[in-house]
């Protein structure tokens, strides 16, 4: 990851943010958006923008909506078209530089504190517009694939939340440690990938489902703790060892769930420390930008990607 010298020169106006997200976006050539026609027509009196008139149909895949690429005025999009940039008053510097931020951030950054690294202590423009870009840069950093977990995987859940005794007497709902917490149950490849989610319901199905969608049936070991979640995974036929933390049993030879366990660190330390409280609403994003962060931190450039995927 190059320094931040060295982005600010990389990156010096809007019209190298645009050309950057060009080539991203189109690397064979600039296509329609709408349908994916590649005959497209630049306009020259407005820098970034192109006309489709290639009166090809396609449908809009959150509302069922046909749309038409009409042959006689046809449909006219830019750069920022069809990504978490458009319809933004900031330029696409701010958008740019909160995005390589966030990612060399080891345990994140607040939007707080982006704010005032890009606006200085006046606050020269709305904290809550620095958030929403957060926010939906998060929601670029969403893996909507992955391939399934191979070699040796451990899997484990942490819960997020404050703890009861440190609640206000009128605000505790029971005395269990995991009472009143969030459940993210995660599963890391050793020297790999690490994929998590939020737990809507801890029921069976939502473990056995998350196992099977993850995991390969070709891994050579699941490594978890002594939860009865997991005793059903031998009669599926995976490879599957415990270690008993009750027992004060942490590591059997290759039997351990060390590194999922330092990325719960990570993650609380993120929530801790930077972050301070995570809504359970938007939890999820917060997973993406630390996972997405985790699994691309040997990559040369993970900015390429988030720019990409926007």
């Amino acid at each position: 990851m190059q320094t931040q010298d060295a982005f600010d020169k990389r990156f010096p106006d809007e019209n190298a943010c645009r050309e950057y997200l060009k080539k991203m976006r189109w690397p064979d050539g600039v296509k329609c958006p709408r349908c994916g026609h590649d005959k497209v027509y630049e306009l020259k009196a407005r820098p970034f923008n192109w006309v489709c008139k290639s009166g090809k149909e396609s449908v809009n895949k959150s509302t069922g909506e046909v749309l038409t690429c009409n042959k006689k005025n046809g449909y006219r999009f830019s750069v920022i078209t069809h990504t978490v940039f458009e319809n933004t008053k900031r330029p696409l510097v701010s958008w740019f530089k909160i995005g390589y931020l966030m990612l060399v951030s080891k345990k994140g950054i607040s939007a707080l504190q982006l704010h005032r690294m890009m606006f200085g202590s006046k606050h020269l423009d709305n904290y809550h517009t620095t958030w929403c870009q957060c926010m939906r840069l998060r929601g670029a950093m969403r893996d909507s694939e992955w391939e399934q977990l191979m070699g040796e995987v451990e899997i484990d859940e942490v819960y997020l939340g404050g703890k009861e005794k440190n609640k206000h007497k009128g605000k505790r709902v029971g005395n269990w440690a995991s009472q009143g917490k969030t459940e993210v149950i995660g599963a890391i490849a050793r020297k790999g990938n690490i994929v998590c989610q939020m737990v809507e319901e801890a029921d069976f199905s939502t473990y056995d489902n998350f196992v099977r969608k993850t995991v390969s049936g070709r891994v050579n070991l699941i490594a978890t703790d002594e939860t009865f979640r997991y005793r059903h995974l031998r009669s599926l036929g995976f490879p599957h060892e415990i270690v008993t933390h009750k027992r004060e049993e942490y590591v059997r030879g290759k039997v351990h769930t060390q590194n999922i366990e330092s990325f719960w660190s990570l993650l609380r330390r993120g929530v801790m420390g930077t972050y301070h409280k995570m809504s359970r609403d938007y939890l999820p994003l917060y997973l993406s930008e630390f996972t997405f962060r985790h699994n691309r931190r040997h990559d040369d450039d993970p900015f390429a990607e988030l720019i990409s995927n926007a």
